[in-house]
């Protein structure tokens, strides 16, 4: 990644706190990953404020009919491939001394 050199001043007290954390060696990356977090916070407010839909039509032309159609095709595919909705849960076999004073029995 390409770095470009930022002469920045931060208050002693929160350098020294930034350096109790990760140490004065870890200092720049910390800002770093702090800074970039902060912008993708910032982004994504902005984007929430927005009036822009975040949903497209366009984006989305599968759907433009009928989405339950859409599904059903879908699960139908999938049933045709052999995928199964849900993997049959196997029972726990027992182990000899697992049975706790507060374990019952079946």
């Amino acid at each position: 990644m390409k770095t470009k050199r930022a002469h920045i001043l931060l208050p002693e007290d929160l350098v020294g706190e930034i350096d109790a954390l990760v140490g004065p060696r870890g200092r720049s990356s910390f800002l770093v990953e702090t800074a970039r977090q902060e912008v993708r916070r910032q982004k994504l407010l902005h984007f929430l404020e927005s009036k822009d839909p975040a949903w497209k039509s366009q984006d989305h032309p599968e759907l433009a009919g009928d989405a339950a159609a859409w599904v059903r095709k879908l699960r139908s595919q999938s049933e045709a491939r052999g995928v199964l909705r849900h993997k049959p849960r196997h029972k726990p076999t027992k182990r000899a001394g697992t049975q706790g004073p507060n374990r019952r029995t079946h």
